[in-house]
């Protein structure tokens, strides 16, 4: 399997967690001890933060990743770019992802995961 695949596995996972309200324990275990996630809205969350806010998010209905490319960082380090669109009752948004991973232990983990507007949030 190549690294986009690996990947992308885990970022659908991801999405599929949000939809499912199971956010909090899939990213607890996904992201690095000092992992951090920038949203559009300008926060930056530490792990504890981003599980703490996943706990009682409301879900989203759907989503889809477009244009999902692969940048290689390091040996055991790479970035998932890619055009997330989600949406939940009465809201979506589009915007501009990059999730990078490094490999812990032979696992791939979310060290830094980005997100930036691109275009307006309808809803």
């Amino acid at each position: 399997m190549s690294v986009l695949d690996e990947l992308l596995e885990l970022e659908r996972a991801g999405w599929r967690s949000l939809c499912e309200s199971t956010g909090d324990g899939f990213y607890g275990r996904l992201m690095t001890d000092d992992g951090l996630m920038v949203l559009v809205d300008g926060s930056v969350l530490d792990r504890a933060a981003v599980v703490a806010s996943l706990g009682h998010a409301p879900p989203w209905a759907s989503f889809e990743i477009r244009e999902p490319r692969v940048v290689a960082v390091g040996a055991e380090s790479a970035a998932l770019v890619y055009t997330g669109v989600a949406r939940r009752e009465g809201m979506e948004l589009v915007a501009r992802m990059s999730s990078a991973y490094v490999r812990v232990d032979g696992e791939w983990r979310l060290a830094l995961y980005q997100q930036t507007l691109a275009g307006p949030v309808e809803g």
